[in-house]
């Protein structure tokens, strides 16, 4: 009979999928999914590349997993904004604009890994490709409809306008780091939302 004051059980270790998908965010998120061979992965995880190709038919379906995940990391961010202001969608973007911001200028910060997936893959039927495509699309179809919401002159425009300030400041934020422009994104966007209010 088991004693009921026994401790609690230990937590299992993670499964080798999952070691591998968390080893694979953080190497291709750092490095760049070409750059990082399958090899390397199965070493830093503690797997062998048969529990890889278990779990992955291939580098690119890993690839793709991963771009999956950032993008639900992604919306978890972008929704969080949303929450925090119901019914207010300039402050909606303009709070996650802010986090951006603050994230864009730390040390170690690398953009957006969807937009840098598609500029690695600039085949259009590659499986990462696929996914950043579909991800940028469902940004520009919410950040339009945002600025419909708001009561814009020109929402798409608007949509549009707030579209390249996101991508400007995930690539900008590599470039220049914590001094660069990236910290101020919320801010022009709050100028560019002005704008196309005013009438």
């Amino acid at each position: 009979m088991v004693s009921k004051t026994a401790g609690p059980r230990p937590a299992k270790p993670p499964l080798a999928a999952d070691r591998i998908r968390k080893t694979a965010r953080e190497m291709f998120y750092r490095d760049g999914i070409r750059a990082v061979g399958v090899d390397a992965i199965v070493n830093e995880a503690g797997v062998t590349k048969p529990s890889l190709y278990r779990s992955f038919s291939s580098k690119d379906e890993l690839a793709a997993a991963y771009l999956r995940d950032y993008d639900a990391e992604f919306w978890a961010r972008f929704d969080a904004a949303r929450d925090a202001h119901p019914g207010d969608p300039r402050a909606q973007i303009l709070a996650y604009l802010s986090g951006l911001g603050q994230r864009a200028v730390q040390n170690g910060y690398r953009g957006c890994g969807l937009t840098n997936a598609a500029v690695e893959y600039p085949e259009p039927g590659h499986p990462a490709r696929a996914v950043a495509v579909a991800h940028k699309a469902e940004l520009r179809r919410r950040l339009a409809a945002m600025a419909a919401e708001m009561g814009a002159d020109d929402p798409e425009a608007l949509g549009d306008g707030l579209l390249l300030l996101l991508e400007g400041a995930f690539v900008s934020s590599q470039l220049f780091g914590e001094a660069g422009p990236a910290g101020r994104v919320a801010q022009m966007a709050d100028k560019l939302i002005q704008a196309h209010l005013a009438s």
